[in-house]
């Protein structure tokens, strides 16, 4: 499981399932057409009410709307640079923003929000900009 797959899990998001293509066998004769199964919605998660709360409950002030690191520490994962890399590579950082922690750690802050988002996680458009 990756870092990312942990960040989803911990903010209760769940990945839709990969479906893979079902065999192809000749219909047989007198058959009725199958329509293939509607993909499953994804379930919306208010991402910000959840790390609120986390935020509230911790005796640290972690800014998590502008820093990888404290988004990370909030959800109780791993936020070492060895860590943030790991997820930067996971997630196909450009390979001009690894090299630079300061451009690399803005990146995923923004990628990560992002694929919360893209994953059903409802986040608001002034954390995605």
């Amino acid at each position: 499981m990756g870092l990312f797959d942990k960040i989803l899990e911990k903010l209760g998001i769940n990945r839709p399932a990969k479906t893979e293509p079902a065999p192809q066998v000749p219909p047989a004769p007198q058959a009725a057409p199958v329509a293939p199964p509607a993909p499953a919605p994804i379930a919306v998660v208010d991402v910000v009410a959840q790390l609120e709360k986390l935020a509230a409950a911790n005796a640290q002030k972690l800014n998590w709307r502008v820093s990888i690191v404290d988004l990370l520490k909030l959800l109780g994962l791993e936020s070492s640079f060895a860590a943030r890399k790991e997820l930067a590579a996971e997630l196909d950082c450009p390979p001009e923003k690894m090299g630079d922690s300061a451009q690399m750690n803005m990146w995923l802050h923004k990628t990560v929000l992002q694929k919360l988002a893209d994953n059903g996680g409802n986040i608001p458009k002034e954390l995605l900009d």
